[in-house]
């Protein structure tokens, strides 16, 4: 089986579905190019890499469908000289593609192995404006700010309005908010003075934030 094929065929079908669905920045899809997912799973999950659907990674956790992916750092409208907080590293992937579009990365997870891994990628890929680091991101990062674009990939119970505070003026947060069980909604949050202006921007389902880190993992 020859996988640069299949990786090239998996990628093509991803841009076809990106383009039906208007969300393929010549940027993004650049950024997405050059950064092979599939490093960033385990073996038995490469033929997947370009799917849609979520995939199991270490901790528990699942890096989510690359569709999803790109239609939040899409939204975010990451520009090159952004500064951006990312709320679950889980694999990396994600904040390796937002690395090529902004100018500085700061990516927390409360699992030391997801991070410790993430590094090794992010050092294999030359990659040297993401700083990661295992912390407790239900609150975001509050002596850190202010960041251009926030966001997050494990859902709120409510509006996170404290994110406001950590955000410079104009700024965007991306975070599901809603129920540990069932849908969550993906909400756009712009700061526009001293509030947000928001837009619901889609259905997710995905794990709830976990408060402090993880002692042995």
């Amino acid at each position: 089986m020859n996988t640069g094929i299949d990786d090239r065929e998996g990628f093509a079908a991803f841009l076809l579905r990106l383009r039906g669905r208007g969300t393929a920045p010549k940027a993004l899809v650049a950024a997405f190019e050059a950064t092979p997912r599939r490093g960033f799973l385990s073996a038995q999950f490469h033929a997947l890499a370009w799917s849609d659907g979520m995939l199991p990674i270490e901790c528990g956790e699942a890096i989510e469908g690359a569709d999803l992916q790109a239609a939040v750092i899409a939204a975010l409208h990451v520009e090159p000289g952004n500064r951006v907080l990312e709320i679950g590293t889980g694999s990396g992937y994600t904040a390796a593609v937002m690395s090529r579009l902004a100018a500085r990365v700061i990516t927390i997870d409360r699992y030391k192995t997801l991070t410790e891994q993430a590094k090794q990628r992010f050092e294999a890929l030359a990659i040297s404006n993401v700083i990661v680091r295992q912390a407790d991101g239900s609150n975001g990062l509050p002596n850190e700010g202010p960041f251009d674009r926030i966001v997050a990939w494990a859902a709120f119970d409510s509006l996170p309005r404290f994110l406001l505070d950590q955000l410079s003026s104009g700024g965007v947060v991306i975070a599901p908010i809603g129920p540990e069980e069932g849908e969550q909604v993906l909400a756009k949050l712009t700061k526009v003075g001293s509030r947000f202006e928001r837009e619901d921007i889609g259905m997710v389902r995905l794990q709830p934030i976990l408060r402090s880190v993880a002692m042995v993992i």
